[in-house]
């Protein structure tokens, strides 16, 4: 029998993070392809599962028409500091945002810096 996807959602290497962090505690020898995954957010991942998860809200918050779910967990991946950073990281979806929402994505996330 093969696996069958349910359901995609979603999710910031913060909350990976959290995710590997539970399968360790229950596993007592952790996969390769677990360790090798810690390995990696480790080295990308800038701020704490609780401050992704802020930042998410507030992002979720500014209700920006366009903005969905995946275009706010590659922002909190990312954390883009300017506006055009922020148009780097959603030029791979075709999105492009007004400099109003922009200013206050960017404003979200150096707020969010401010506090790491």
């Amino acid at each position: 029998m093969e696996p069958k996807t349910i359901s995609q959602t979603p999710i910031t290497l913060a909350e990976l993070k959290e995710e590997i962090a539970k399968i360790k505690q229950r596993e007592k020898e952790p996969s390769i392809r677990i360790t090798r995954m810690e390995e990696y957010i480790n080295s990308f991942a800038e701020i704490s599962p609780e401050a992704g998860k802020e930042l998410h809200a507030a992002i979720a918050k500014l209700t920006i028409n366009r903005l969905k779910e995946e275009h706010i967990c590659k922002i909190v991946d990312m954390l883009p500091k300017t506006p055009n950073e922020l148009k780097v990281v959603l030029q791979g979806y075709g999105i492009s945002l007004t400099n109003d929402a922009s200013g206050k994505i960017i404003e979200r996330v150096n707020e969010t810096l401010a506090k790491k």
